[in-house]
């Protein structure tokens, strides 16, 4: 995967995160609001790959 799609993947799983889990509170569903902040927190390490491939691929140049 390239860095770029790390990036945008990462984010778009931050965002989807993040609407899960307010809808979680917002419901009362405690398991939705679990699972959108793991999807969040994904999102966020996913992202860094994508920061890191980019990094890497400066310092080689």
């Amino acid at each position: 995967m390239s860095s770029t799609t790390d990036k945008i993947k990462g984010a778009a799983n931050q965002a989807a995160g993040t609407v899960r889990e307010g809808a979680g509170k917002a419901v009362g569903n405690k398991e939705m609001e679990v699972k959108g902040a793991a999807q969040k927190a994904k999102g966020k390490i996913q992202e860094g790959v994508g920061k890191a491939k980019d990094a890497v691929k400066k310092a080689i140049d």
